[in-house]
């Protein structure tokens, strides 16, 4: 009995096989025919695919474009560091009196420090949330090395500069605490002052001069190839082209703008203090005070945790009104909320772009729908002769969706090519960043094919329901 029912299953089973056999050949040999007839007619067919084709290759390219704009801002993000704090200083007039139009009385107006390292020192002590701080006191000149000069910047800032904005060291090392405490005389150099100078020598341990003051090489940050343009004020440097020198070095040896600031409030103070600290390339103090009264151009701070930013700055904001006697010449900002939002704008755009190159998806799945029911009015003498000889409706809808879906298709991978070619030149020819992902690639196709199952599907229904015996009489 047991082989009987084992006998039996052994012969199901092979019916099956050989059903879904016949079931295979059936629908293939529909889909070769559906291949004959676009190749029958090239023309027409590659006319209808051209709506495909260039809507896929418009949304390749179009989300290639925001795909580079997101890893922009992303590195970007990494430059201005995460969670960082930027207080920049505001030139204003000082020691002015102002009058009380009603009353007619004049007012002096209050003195304020600018941002000093006391404020700095104020700050790590007082705010618990703050990680890591550095000031920055920047000054423009030339970089002079065996008689070749080129123009750049000098930074005084501390070693927390280099974590803050995650600067990596292509070689050498960062400033030490005997550097920062003692005011030493070294520097890191950006990439482009090592390849000017240096491009055939160690620079580790070489002497560069900017301004009057020369300068050991202790340390080379890598090259930067991120572009920052419109972020300057917010604390954001290029660093391809800057020197950096430790805070009291940059005080020491170049200039100290809180002694001029300090002599305007007292005459007492003698030109030889001042210019003991004021000696950037030479002269007088009284002939180059400037009018940045500030110690330090900005202080960068960073918090512990991102939910600590709102809070941080509130109680920095009100903590440096107290210190700079209410005079509001300081600005607080968050360059990583700057750049979000500027995400979220091309994110926007972005949208707006896919949305648009879809249209051609759609407009390109409209033409083979109205090629595909022209084609059944011009085949119904064929659709006749099928069912006649004794195909069912089933091998009509298959053959004209098979049709659909290999224009579709076909026209999907020749826009996946076009698509990847455009963003290249885009790439090349605009300068625009471009980043063709594999998901791009993958919802581009995918939605080709499905516009020729969705736009054929009509078309091959209304072959399926031709009356075979008025199909043979139709002229």
């Amino acid at each position: 009995m047991g082989n009987a029912n084992a006998k039996g299953n052994s012969l199901s089973n092979l019916g099956n096989s050989l059903n879904l056999v016949a079931l295979y050949r059936r629908y293939a040999h529909d889909i070769t025919i559906a291949t004959e007839a676009i190749l029958a007619n090239k023309l027409k067919s590659m006319l209808t695919a051209l709506g495909i084709i260039f809507g896929v290759a418009a949304v390749i390219s179009m989300l290639a474009i925001g795909n580079g704009a997101q890893r922009e801002i992303l590195e970007q993000m990494k430059m201005v560091g995460v969670n960082n704090i930027i207080v920049n200083s505001i030139f204003e007039a000082k020691d002015t009196e102002t009058t009380d139009e009603s009353n007619g009385n004049s007012q002096k107006q209050k003195f304020s420090p600018g941002l000093t390292l006391g404020d700095l020192e104020a700050i790590t002590r007082i705010i618990p949330s703050v990680k890591r701080i550095s000031p920055e006191i920047s000054l423009n000149s030339f970089v002079q090395y065996n008689g070749v000069r080129m123009p750049a910047k000098i930074m005084g800032v501390s070693n927390d500069y280099f974590s803050l904005y995650s600067l990596p060291l292509n070689e050498g090392v960062f400033f030490d605490n005997y550097h920062e405490e003692h005011g030493i005389p070294v520097c890191v150099i950006g990439a482009n002052i090592k390849t000017k100078f240096f491009s055939t020598v160690n620079p580790i341990g070489k002497y560069i001069k900017f301004g009057s003051v020369w300068l050991r090489v202790i340390g080379v940050l890598s090259k930067s190839e991120v572009a920052l343009t419109g972020f300057e004020n917010s604390g954001i440097n290029v660093y391809n082209d800057n020197v950096y020198v430790p805070a009291k070095s940059m005080l020491l040896r170049y200039q100290n703008r809180a002694l001029v600031n300090a002599k305007r409030v007292s005459e007492s103070s003698t030109s030889v203090r001042g210019f003991g600290f004021m000696f950037a390339f030479g002269g007088s103090t009284e002939s180059q005070a400037p009018k940045n009264y500030h110690q330090l151009d900005r202080i960068i701070i960073q918090v512990s945790e991102t939910e600590d930013i709102s809070t941080t700055s509130e109680i920095l904001s009100r903590m440096m009104l107290r210190r700079h006697s209410e005079v509001k010449d300081f600005e607080i900002t968050v360059p990583e909320l700057l750049l979000k939002q500027q995400q979220r704008t091309k994110d926007i755009f972005n949208i707006v772009l896919g949305a648009i190159a879809s249209i051609s998806l759609i407009v390109g799945g409209i033409g083979i729908m109205n090629i595909m029911f022209a084609s059944v009015m011009e085949r119904i003498k064929e659709i006749g002769t099928r069912l006649a000889i004794g195909a069912k409706k089933a091998d009509i809808i298959a053959q004209f969706l098979s049709e659909a879906v290999l224009i579709s298709v076909s026209g999907g991978l020749i826009g996946v090519i076009l698509g990847i070619i455009l963003s290249m030149l885009i790439t090349h020819f605009a300068g625009i960043l471009t980043v063709v992902s594999p998901l791009s690639v993958i919802i581009a196709f995918g939605v080709s094919a499905a516009v020729g199952v969705i736009f054929g599907l009509s078309p091959a229904k209304r072959a399926a329901e031709k009356d075979p015996i008025e199909s043979l009489r139709y002229e």
